[in-house]
This record gives structure tokens, sequence and C-alpha cells, in this order.
């Protein structure tokens, strides 16, 4: 039976009426045989255990779950210790472990995230990867790097951070997950994605920096028949907090499916929010209605970007058919419009919801998706102008280093920063039910999430996986972010045999598209992209 199957406020009544009724009962019966008083040697602990747990605001789970929640810690701490540490490389696709959680909870909560014993992993392993130190490494130059994001068209270009929150909506995250988030991002200067749910007045409270992100459901700018409001989107985009537009074009936890909000999920504050019915799931639609072609997406980025009055615009997919995203590399040859960023999510990104077949077998993971983005723009002569985001399974400072070296310029998180939050992964995510607070609507739950606690612990953790990939950078002997290469980072692949990123993912000659002899694995899928339609040739 899973300890906390019931709900926050079921816990809390529980234990007040059963405190209320035990302490009742052993007074009633220490009246009448007074031998019986050793009882409250056993009761009164309880109830001041109890009673601490629902006053304390470290722990959700204690908060929500009065003394039946130390039983987690204490499982915890009696665990088996062998392989207790971080794995750093996960690259089949399993959940996260309870060692790679543990690495963010220390960071977020500010103890000591050094392991002992030396190294936690088989190093002759199949999918281990590492990067090559040098023997003459460099001191620590910048604290903080930015990426300025935007192009000649954008006239409010955002000096963005090297790890953000990645997109996550309220209604999937409860308020004061949102709240937390968005204050950490305020603390520690860097940016909140919102998710395709809408622009709520939570991500608004706390004054952080926002890239709020268009779906195809037109959350926050929609009309009564789903199709894209233009004007409330102008309105909403001109905040001064929102400080870039991300249009989602699939996900990688289920691309080509659209987003699912479970009915139970659907407050009346979030049906405002969004525009949709009370009582119902919310199914947003696979595709955009505002435009049907490569083409039609890239005229929508400008009319976006002149809407919000010259912020930076860009697009999120998780990469699927190579012509498709050929194409639209083709329309912004044709059309001269550029988006600012494109984010790259992994068919091994997370979600709230999903079908289990999208979840576990559609889509390209990220490291194949980034470098074929990074490689398509590099051919195509585009790559200066467009800042490329990876968003899927980025936890460390190592991690990032990972990314940047297949061609990102920056990075998002959504499962670290959640991992930063308390979650625990209790998979509940879908139910309403989530027993830390994060991932649910009830309030009674969502109490147990205190927002000026969680938020110090998201800045704590972006802060400190900053740091951790600038000492990785500084041992590699590379004095900026933007020096990190394919081959810098190794991979074995046998247990005698061990490649580089270069030579797993290949290369591609600068400007090759334009001079009409693009590389051998990629000329098909060039050959037959259009920039009129998604259709091939």
């Amino acid at each position: 039976m899973n300890l906390f199957s019931f709900h926050g406020h079921s816990a809390h009544k529980i234990f007040i009426l059963g405190s209320v009724i035990v302490v009742t009962l052993v007074a009633f019966v220490t009246l009448s045989h007074p031998r019986w008083i050793w009882a409250y040697l056993l009761v009164i602990p309880v109830v001041v255990l109890g009673l601490f747990d629902l006053a304390q605001k470290q722990q959700a789970i204690r908060r929500n779950f009065p003394v039946l929640g130390n039983f987690r810690y204490l499982f915890e701490k009696v665990r088996p210790e062998i392989n207790q540490y971080f794995v750093e490389s996960n690259l089949d696709g399993r959940p996260f472990s309870r060692e790679q959680r543990s690495l963010v909870y220390q960071r977020a909560k500010g103890v000591t995230d050094t392991i002992p014993f030396g190294t936690q992993q088989y190093v002759y392993e199949n999918n281990y990867e590492w990067i090559n130190h040098s023997l003459a490494p460099k001191p620590i130059t910048e604290k903080d790097p930015r990426v300025k994001i935007g192009g000649k068209d954008c006239l409010h270009p955002y000096s963005a951070s090297l790890f953000n929150v990645s997109a996550m909506s309220y209604g999937s995250l409860s308020r004061n997950a949102v709240l937390a988030l968005n204050a950490g991002a305020k603390k520690a200067n860097f940016y909140h994605n919102t998710g395709e749910g809408g622009l709520s007045p939570h991500h608004l409270e706390m004054g952080g920096d926002l890239v709020w992100q268009i779906g195809t459901g037109y959350f926050s700018c929609r009309n009564a028949d789903g199709t894209f409001n233009e004007s409330e989107f102008a309105q909403k985009a001109r905040t001064p907090q929102v400080k870039m537009i991300e249009i989602k074009l699939s996900q990688g936890a289920k691309p080509g499916h659209g987003g699912i909000l479970p009915a139970k999920k659907v407050t009346k504050e979030i049906s405002e929010i969004r525009g949709v019915e009370m009582g119902k799931d919310v199914l947003s639609p696979p595709w955009h209605s505002a435009f049907d072609s490569p083409e039609g997406l890239i005229r929508f980025v400008k009319k976006l970007r002149d809407l919000s009055g010259g912020k930076p615009v860009g697009f999120k997919l998780c990469v699927g058919k190579k012509r498709e995203f050929l194409a639209v590399v083709k329309a912004i040859l044709k059309t001269n419009i550029a988006p600012d960023f494109i984010t790259v999510d992994g068919g091994e990104g997370g979600t709230g919801a999903a079908p289990l077949e999208f979840s576990n077998s559609v889509g390209t993971p990220l490291n194949e998706g980034l470098s074929f983005v990074h490689q398509a723009l590099l051919g195509a002569g585009l790559r200066s102008e467009i800042k490329v985001i990876a968003s899927g399974r980025i936890l460390s400072g190592f991690n990032i280093a990972q990314k940047m070296a297949l061609g990102a310029d920056l990075c998002n998180s959504a499962r670290g920063m959640l991992f930063a939050l308390g979650c625990i992964q209790a998979l509940k995510c879908n139910t309403n039910a989530c027993p830390t607070g994060v991932a649910t609507q009830d309030p009674e739950l969502m109490k147990g999430l205190d927002v000026p606690d969680k938020s110090t612990r998201v800045a704590r953790f972006h802060d400190a996986t900053i740091h951790s990939f600038m000492e990785v950078l500084a041992a590699t002997g590379l004095s900026s972010p933007n020096d990190l290469r394919p081959w810098h980072i190794m991979r074995r692949i046998g247990t005698t045999e061990v490649k580089n990123y270069e030579e797993l993912y290949g290369s591609i000659e600068p400007d090759c598209f334009l001079k009409s002899h693009p590389p051998q694995k990629l000329a098909r899928a060039w050959t037959q992209a259009q920039a009129e339609s998604w259709a091939s040739l």
C-alpha cells in the first residue's frame, strides 16, 4: 500500500481527530485506573511530533502527512548505502534514480554535494560518458555567464542564464509550485518558462523573468472557438516581465499529440485563465490553427514579434522528420525572417500526463535532435543568427557541458527544478494527489509546499549547477562555454572502444546548403523539403 495514497486534507483530519480521541480516551481511562497514566508517555510524543510536522516548512511530505510522513525519511536513512550517489549518465531512458534526485536535493538545500569513496559508476559499461581534463586547467573567469538572445529584427534582446526553468504549466503544477519557481528565478536571475497552460497571475506575482509559451490551444490569448486572439496576445506580451515568446510545436514527452490536463485539475480559476470549460479534460490539438506550413510558421514568428513590440520570439519542437525541419530552414532563407531562438526538446522529456506509446516510443532523443538542429542551421548559414536551447534530462554541470558540446547555447531543466521544489517522483502527477504539493490543485496538499523555503532552494540549485559547470569547463582548460566542441565529450560504446561526440554525431561544412552540396546524410531530406508545405516534393 502507498503510504500517501489518501489526500493531505484527509491526513490532517485523521491526525487531529485521532489525537483528540486518543488523548480523551487516555484521560478517561486514567480517571478510573490511575495506573494507566504511563500511556501518556506513548501518546504525548506522537501528538507533539505531529504538531511539529504541521508547523515546519522544510519538508512537504511531513507537513501534508504528519507522523506518517516521517517513515519516508526513516526508510531513506536505512536504505543500502552502495551506489547511493548521483549517476551522471542516464542514456537508457529510465526514470531518474534516487541518487540523481539526491544531488539536486543537496545542492538545493545548500549542503555538501561531494561524494566519498571514489567513482560511483561502472566506467567500463557501455554508454559511460566523460569529458577529458587538461593538465593546464584554467581559473573560473565568470560566475554567471550570459547569452544574448535576439536577432537583427529584435528590438528588445534578452540576456539569458545558461540554466533556466523549462516549460511547465500552471494547472499541471500547483499555484505554490509556480510561485516558488518564479521567485527562485527572480532571486538567481534566470528565466521561467510558463508552459503552454497560459500566462497566469501566479507567474507574474513574484517578478521573475518569463518566457511565455504559446501552444496549440492558445491559452491566455484564445478566442471562444479556440483560435488565436491577436489583441489579447499583444496586450499580455507587452507585460515587462515577459521577456521572450516561445511557440510550442511539439514536446518530447508526447510529440504530435497535444497537451493533456485532466478534468480533476481544472479549477474555476484555471478554466478562466485558459478559456476552457470546467468538468472536462483539456485536450490541446496536435496542430496549430494559426498556420499550416513552414513558411506560415516563420511568418507567425514575425507576427508575434511585431505584436509583442519587438521581443525575442522562437519556437520549441521535438525533432521528428528531418525534411520538415529543413523545410523550416528553407522558409527562413526564402522569407529572410528568422526566429530569435529554437528550443530542442528530447523524446525522453517529461510530462504530467501522456500516453505510454508517445512517452516511450515517439520523438527523437535530445542528443540526436540537438546535433541535427545545430548542423542544419550551420549548413544554411543561419547558426550565428539563431540561439539554440536544449531541454531534456539536464540536472548537472556535466549535463550542461554535454549539450553545449553538441551545439546548445543554453539549457532548460524541468525535472531538476521540480526536484529542487521537493518532488519525490511519486508518479501521481496526473491524479491530482501529488503528496509534495508540486503537481496538484488540492489546496490542502498545496499548503505543504512553502514558497519562501522552496524558492530559495530553486535559486541555490541553479547557482550550484552553474558553478559546477564552470568548474568542469575550467578543468578542461577552456576559457568560455563557447569553446566546447563535440570532441570534448567521450562515450564508451564497447568494452575496448571509445568514441567522441564528433565521431558519433558527425559534423557539417558551414554554408554547405547554400553552396548546393549538402552532406550525403541530409541530401535526400534537403531535396524533399519545401518552404511552402510540410509535405515532401
